[in-house]
C-alpha cells in the first residue's frame, strides 16, 4: 500500500511539474526555452509530458478555432465595405484628373497667346529703331557689307583695300556715333580676321590631305609595285635592241607578263588591292588628288601682312600633330593585313606630301625639318610593328606582313627617305616568322605522329611503291627484287615528317625574298631555323609520342627504324638546302644541320623506354608468383607464371628482328638482368621469413627455365654463355644450398677460383637464416634425435662461420 501511495504521490508531482512547465513554454520568449526543454529530458517521464503537451495542442487549436469562427463574419463585411470605397475614390480621382487636364489645356492657349504678343511688341519696338539707325549709317553698313563678302568669296586682297577706304573715308563722316568709334577700334580686328580666315583656308588644306593621305599612300605604294614589277620583268627578259620601250609598253608588258611569268600574283602577295587601271592611264600623284592652291595664297596672304614666320610655325606644328595622329596605330592592327595596308598607306601618303611641299614652295618646310618628322617617324614606326608583329601567330599572316612593309620601305626609298631600320626590323620578324613557323609545324608533326599505325608501308604495285620513293629517297637493292605485295621497313611517317621539312624549308625561303640578303645569309638564315625546327619542335613532338603512357613495344620498335631512316635522309636534305639557296656546305662559317643528333637522341629515348617498359611487364609477371616458402614437396616443372613470362620475352624479342643489333642485344640483357635480379629480391625479401629445401628446389626449377632461355640465344648476336651470365649469382647461390656444398665455399672463399666465387656471405647468410628458423620449428619435438642435432649444429656452425667471414671483410 505504501508504495502505491507513493507512485501516486510521484505521479501528482510529476503532472504540477510538466503543467508548470507547459506554462512556462507558453509564456516565455522562444530564445530562452532551451533550458526548459532541457528539464523535460532530463526526467524520466518523457512520454507523458509528450502526452500532455499534444492534449494542450489540441486545447489552443479548438480555442483558436472558435475565435475565427466568432470573428469571420465581420472580416468579410470590411472587406466589402473597403471594396466599394476603393471604386468611390477611383471615380474621384479620375473626376479630378479630368479637371486639372482641362484647365491645363485652357491655361496654355492663353499663355501662347500673351508670349506671342509680347514678342511681336517686341519686334515692332527693334524694328522702328533699327531703321532709324540704318538710314543714317547705311553707307558705312554697305562699305562694311562689301569687305565681309569679299572676305567670304576669299578675296583677300580687294578686302585689304575696302578695310582701307572704310577707315579713312567713311567712318570720319559718322564718326559722332558711338557705333562708328566701336567699328574704329575693330579695324585692327577686322585685319586680324582676314588673317584668320586665310588660316581657316590652310586649315581645310590640312583636313583634306589629312582626309587624302590614304588614298595617296595607296597611290604612291601602287606606283612602286609596279615599278617592282616591271623592274622583275625586264630583268627576266633578254634585250632586243637598244630602244628603250615607253611607259605605255612597259605597262603593257606588265599586264600581259604578271599572270604567266611571275612567281606571286598580286594575291597572293597581298601587297596591294587597288583598283585595276586602263594600260595607257597614268597612275595619278599627289598634285592630282589633292589641291594644293590653298597654302599657296595662305603662304602669300601672310608674307604681305608680315607674318610668314608665323604661318610657317603653325603649319610645321599642325603637321607634327597629323604625324603623331598617323603614327598612332589602331589596337587591333595585328588581327588583319588591312589593318597594317591602311596604317602604312596613311604614313606614305603623310611623306608624299611633305615631300610634294618641300620641293613646290619656297622654305615653308625645309630638309632638316622632313628629316626630323622621319626620324620621329621611322622610330614609332619600328615601335608599333614590333609590338603588333609580336601578337600574329599565323605565318602568313606575317609572311604578307613582310611584303607589305618591303614595299612600304621601297615606296619610301624612292622619295629619298633612308629605310635601313625597317630592313633591320624585318630582320627581327624573320626570327618572330621563324617561331610562328615552329608553332605551326609542331601541330603538323603532332598530327603526323598522333594519326601514324606505326606499321610499315605495304606496296602493291609498282605504282605505289614509287610514289613513296618519290616523296621519301629511299634505296634498298633487296627490296626492290622483292616481289609485290612489299613493304617498307618504316611507316607513313617517315616520308610524311621528310615532305613536311622541306615545306618549312620553303617557307623560311619566302620570307628571306627581296631583303636584299647575299645568298649566304638567306642560306645561314634556312640552315638556323631548320634546325630549330629538328632540335626543338620535331624532337619534342617525337620525345611525347615515346613518353606517351599507352605507348606500346611494337610502337617503339617501328619509332626506331623510322628515326634511323630520317637519320640516314639528312644528307639528302643538306643538299636540298644546297640547291635552293646555291651555297655550297664547304663554304666556310656554313652551318650544319643537326638532323642526326635529334634522330639520334630519339632513337635512344626509344630503345631507353623499350627496356623501362619490358622491365615493367617483367614485374607484372613476378607479380603474379606464388611461392609456398614451407612446402615439403619436391617439385618438377617450372612455376606457371614463368612459364608465360618466358614465352612473352621470345615473343617479344621475335619482333626485334628489324632493329639494329646491339638494340636488340642490350634490350634482352638488361631484361635477364632485371629478371636475375627480381628473382633474387624476391627470394631475400624480408617478407619470406622461412623458406624449406623443397621451396629452393621449386625456385630452382624456375631458375634453370630461365637460363634454358638464356642459352636458346633469343637475340642473335651473344656469345656462347655470355646472355646465361646474367643469372650466374642465382646459380651460384642455389647450387651452394642445394648441394650443402659449405665446406668447399668456406675453404676456397676469396680466390679467384672459388667454385661459388659469386655468392656474398651476407646473401648466403640471410638465406641460411631463413632455412634454420625453418628447421627448428619443423624439428620442435624431435631435436634429440641425432641426424636432426647434427644438422642444426651445422647450420649453427656454418652461421657462426659467415658471421666471421662477413666481420672479417668489413674489419
Amino acid at each position: 500500500m505504501e508504495r502505491v501511495k507513493m507512485a501516486e504521490a510521484e505521479s501528482l508531482e510529476t503532472a504540477a511539474e510538466h503543467e508548470r512547465i507547459l506554462r512556462e513554454i507558453e509564456s516565455t520568449d522562444t530564445a530562452c526555452i532551451g533550458p526548459t526543454l532541457r528539464s523535460v529530458y532530463d526526467g524520466e517521464e518523457h512520454g507523458r509530458f509528450m502526452e500532455k503537451l499534444e492534449t494542450r495542442i489540441r486545447n489552443h487549436d479548438r480555442e483558436i478555432e472558435k475565435m475565427c469562427n466568432f470573428h469571420y463574419q465581420g472580416f468579410v463585411d470590411s472587406i466589402t465595405e473597403l471594396l466599394k470605397v476603393r471604386g468611390e475614390a477611383q471615380k474621384l480621382k479620375n473626376q479630378v484628373t479630368d479637371t486639372n487636364r482641362k484647365l491645363q489645356h485652357e491655361g496654355k492657349e492663353l499663355v501662347i497667346a500673351m508670349e506671342e504678343l509680347k514678342q511681336c511688341r517686341l519686334q515692332q519696338r527693334n524694328i522702328s529703331a533699327t531703321v532709324d539707325k540704318l538710314m543714317l549709317c547705311l553707307p558705312v553698313l554697305e562699305m562694311y557689307s562689301k569687305l565681309r563678302d569679299q572676305m567670304k568669296t576669299k578675296r583677300h586682297y580687294p578686302a585689304l583695300k575696302t578695310l582701307e577706304h572704310l577707315e579713312h573715308t567713311y567712318l570720319p563722316q559718322v564718326s559722332h556715333y558711338r557705333f562708328c568709334k566701336v567699328m574704329v577700334d575693330n579695324i585692327p580686328k577686322l585685319r586680324e580676321e582676314i588673317k584668320d580666315v586665310s588660316m581657316s583656308d590652310l586649315k581645310d588644306f590640312l583636313e583634306s590631305i589629312r582626309k587624302h593621305s590614304d588614298k595617296i599612300g595607296e597611290t604612291a605604294m601602287k606606283q612602286a609595285q609596279q615599278q617592282r614589277n616591271l623592274d622583275n620583268i625586264i630583268l627576266q627578259q633578254p634585250r632586243i635592241g637598244s630602244k628603250r620601250k615607253s611607259k605605255k609598253e612597259a605597262y603593257t608588258i606588265f599586264d600581259t607578263e604578271i599572270e604567266s611569268t611571275s612567281p606571286k600574283s598580286e594575291q597572293d602577295s597581298g601587297i596591294l588591292d587597288v583598283e585595276d587601271e586602263e594600260d595607257d592611264e597614268e597612275v595619278p600623284g599627289a598634285q592630282d588628288l589633292v589641291d594644293f592652291s590653298p597654302v599657296y595664297r595662305c603662304l602669300h596672304i601672310y608674307s604681305v601682312l608680315g607674318a610668314r614666320e608665323t604661318f610657317e610655325n603653325y603649319y610645321r606644328k599642325q603637321r607634327r600633330k597629323q604625324a603623331r595622329l598617323v603614327l598612332q596605330p589602331p589596337s587591333n592592327m595585328h588581327e588583319t593585313l588591312d589593318g597594317y595596308r591602311k596604317y602604312f598607306n596613311q604614313i606614305v601618303g603623310f611623306f608624299v606630301v611633305e615631300d610634294h611641299i618641300l620641293h613646290t614652295t619656297q622654305g615653308l618646310v625645309n630638309r632638316a625639318y622632313i628629316d626630323e618628322l622621319w626620324e620621329m617617324a621611322l622610330s614609332k614606326t619600328v615601335a608599333a610593328l614590333r609590338t603588333h608583329s609580336s601578337y600574329c601567330s599565323d605565318p602568313n599572316l606575317v609572311l604578307d606582313l613582310k611584303n607589305l612593309i618591303v614595299l612600304f620601305a621601297d615606296t619610301l626609298q624612292v622619295y629619298g627617305f633612308p629605310v635601313n631600320q625597317l630592313f633591320d626590323m624585318l630582320l627581327e620578324i624573320r626570327d618572330q616568322y621563324s617561331e610562328t613557323l615552329l608553332k605551326k609545324w609542331s601541330g603538323i608533326f603532332r598530327n603526323i605522329l598522333d594519326s601514324d599505325n606505326y606499321s610499315p608501308i605495304p606496296v602493291t604495285s609498282e605504282e605505289m611503291y614509287k610514289k613513296v620513293i618519290g616523296q621519301f629517297p629511299f634505296q634498298d637493292t633487296e627490296l626492290e627484287k622483292q616481289p609485290f605485295p612489299k613493304k617498307f621497313p618504316f611507316s607513313e611517317f617517315v616520308p610524311k615528317v621528310y615532305n613536311q621539312i622541306k615545306e618549312f624549308i620553303y617557307a623560311c625561303l619566302k620570307f628571306s625574298e627581296d631583303l636584299h640578303l647575299s645568298s649566304t645569309e638567306v642560306d645561314d638564315m634556312i640552315r638556323k631555323s631548320t634546325n630549330l625546327l629538328l632540335t626543338r619542335t620535331l624532337s619534342n613532338s617525337l620525345q611525347n609520342v615515346i613518353k606517351r603512357k599507352n605507348i606500346g613495344l611494337t610502337e617503339l620498335v617501328q619509332i626506331i627504324i623510322n628515326t634511323t631512316h630520317l637519320e640516314k635522309s639528312c644528307k639528302y636534305l643538306e643538299e636540298f638546302i644546297t640547291n635552293i639557296t646555291n651555297v655550297l656546305p664547304e663554304t666556310v662559317h656554313t652551318t650544319k644541320l643537326y638532323g642526326t643528333t635529334t634522330f639520334k637522341d630519339a632513337r635512344h629515348a626509344a630503345e631507353e623506354e623499350i627496356y623501362t617498359n619490358l622491365n615493367q611487364k617483367i614485374d607484372q609477371f613476378l607479380q603474379l608468383a606464388d611461392y609456398d616458402w614451407m612446402t615439403g614437396d619436391l617439385g618438377s616443372k617450372a612455376s606457371d607464371y614463368l612459364v608465360d613470362l618466358i614465352a612473352f620475352l621470345r615473343s617479344t624479342f621475335a619482333v626485334f628482328t628489324h632493329l639494329p643489333g646491339k638494340v636488340a642485344q642490350t634490350a634482352c640483357m638488361s631484361a635477364c638482368k632485371h629478371l636475375a635480379t627480381s628473382l633474387m629480391q624476391l627470394l631475400l625479401e624480408a617478407e619470406v621469413r622461412q623458406l624449406t629445401l623443397g621451396a629452393l628446389q621449386q625456385f630452382n626449377l624456375d631458375v634453370r627455365e630461365c637460363e634454358q632461355f638464356a642459352r636458346s640465344g633469343p637475340v642473335p648476336g651473344f656469345q656462347e654463355d655470355t646472355l646465361q651470365l646474367a643469372f650466374i649469382d642465382l646459380r651460384q647461390l642455389l647450387d651452394l644450398f642445394i648441394q650443402w656444398d659449405w665446406s668447399t665455399y668456406l675453404a676456397d672463399y676469396g680466390q679467384p677460383t672459388c667454385k661459388y666465387l659469386r655468392v656474398n656471405p651476407v646473401t648466403a647468410l640471410t638465406l641460411l637464416e631463413k632455412m634454420k628458423d625453418t628447421s627448428r620449428k619443423n624439428n620442435m619435438f624431435a631435436q634429440f634425435r641425432k641426424n636432426e642435432r647434427d644438422k642444426q649444429k651445422l647450420i649453427d656452425t656454418v652461421a657462426k662461420q659467415l658471421r666471421g667471414l662477413i666481420s672479417s671483410h668489413h674489419s
